[in-house]
């Protein structure tokens, strides 16, 4: 006996999805085309922004030199920012109740304060304590330095930015940290994973989608403050401007130039932070 085969019936093919376009899009596209053509005629035919003065100190020696500062000092201070945001942030995930007071007290003192009050209480260290010392307690002095030797601008801007960056960086490591699974742990610890092993092995690449966008802002950000320091007279890319626009007066074409490298900063770590996000997006 032969079994009956029934016929199947052929699916349905699926129906495509057209998007529907409106003039009313298109118009307000056109208007925005328009409206920055306008813009942008506007702001290269006015003789006084001084675009002939942009292009003459663009690359002057000075302002370049300003530049590399700004780089240095940025790259500097998140690299402390990061390192001891980690240890704040397992700190602050410890059973160790101690050891979470310290990460949160930490954390507390240095976001509630204004970088700017940071750089200049750094910079004026020395009126609380004219000299550094290192010795025994209540024994002799092993080492001695003067406070003015050591707090130069240069470290006052690092302490400033580095140690309040590492509060707000400490908090996104957190996040991260929280975002994994405990199943991943657990079953680190199955693998006979030392908690330590763990963590880098494991739980840290993990965070690190949750991680990464949250610290390149903190790092453009970074960029940008980095301004503050003309404050306490550092000679990064904005004072290096002012330097130069305090002698010839063309205050505007200098601040151009100043604006313009730090969109070119900008725009390259934007770049960096895509393709370091889409490396650890991978499934």
């Amino acid at each position: 006996m032969t079994a009956v085969q029934t016929p199947q019936k052929a699916l349905p093919e699926p129906l495509a999805i057209h998007r529907r376009k409106t003039r009313l899009s298109w118009m307000f596209a056109g208007l925005l085309v328009v409206i920055a053509m306008f813009a942008a005629v506007s702001v290269f035919g006015n003789e006084n922004f001084g675009w002939p003065v942009v292009a003459q100190y663009f690359f002057n020696i000075q302002i370049l030199e300003g530049l590399g500062r700004t780089v240095l000092l940025t790259s500097v201070a998140m690299s402390i920012g990061i390192i001891l945001g980690v240890v704040l942030a397992v700190m602050r995930l410890s059973d160790n109740v101690v050891l979470q007071s310290v990460s949160w007290l930490y954390t507390w003192f240095f976001r509630s304060i204004p970088q700017l009050v940071q750089l200049i209480f750094w910079f004026n260290f020395a009126a609380l304590y004219r000299s550094i010392v290192v010795g025994i307690p209540f024994g002799p002095e092993l080492f001695a330095w003067n406070t003015n030797d050591i707090i130069t601008p240069w470290s006052a801007a690092i302490l400033g930015f580095g140690l309040s960056q590492a509060a707000y960086t400490g908090e996104v490591m957190r996040a991260g940290i929280n975002s994994v699974p405990d199943g991943q742990r657990r079953a680190a610890k199955a693998q006979g994973m030392t908690p330590m092993l763990s963590f880098f092995r494991i739980i840290f690449p993990q965070a690190m989608r949750v991680i990464i966008p949250p610290v390149g802002n903190e790092l453009i950000s970074m960029v940008k403050n980095t301004a503050l320091v003309s404050t306490i007279a550092l000679a990064d890319l904005l004072y290096s401007a002012q330097l130069i626009y305090s002698r010839n007066f063309e205050t505007i074409p200098l601040l151009i130039v100043a604006t313009l490298w730090y969109l070119v900063i900008v725009s390259l770590l934007s770049i960096g932070q895509h393709y370091i996000e889409k490396h650890y997006n991978r499934g």
